[in-house]
């Protein structure tokens, strides 16, 4: 499956949810997560979209590093089954 189809997945769930998918640019840093997740109740968690097997570059594991450190969830999502369960681990079940 294409990226920007599970991209496109991971945003209609989460706005299933209550949620906005917001796709995530950050200028001045390279390697950020492609997109932050906000859940109601002030949940939310950044999810780096990959295509199947694919896995993210030494610069978006050292950025998901530095965000987890600070205690923001990061998530690495290569396939549309497992968006579920992310949307959960950040909180969407507390619709």
């Amino acid at each position: 499956m294409l990226e920007k189809n599970i991209e496109k997945g991971l945003r209609k769930a989460v706005i299933e949810k209550g949620g906005l998918c917001l796709k995530f640019v950050s200028p001045s840093m390279a390697g950020v997560p492609d997109r932050l997740v906000l859940m109601p109740y002030g949940k939310l968690g950044f999810v780096e979209v990959k295509q199947k097997g694919e896995v993210p570059r030494p610069l978006q594991l050292m950025r998901m590093k530095q965000l987890s450190k600070l205690g923001y969830p990061c998530f690495v999502l290569d396939d549309i089954g497992q968006i579920p369960e992310i949307i959960k681990k950040i909180g969407g079940d507390a619709t």
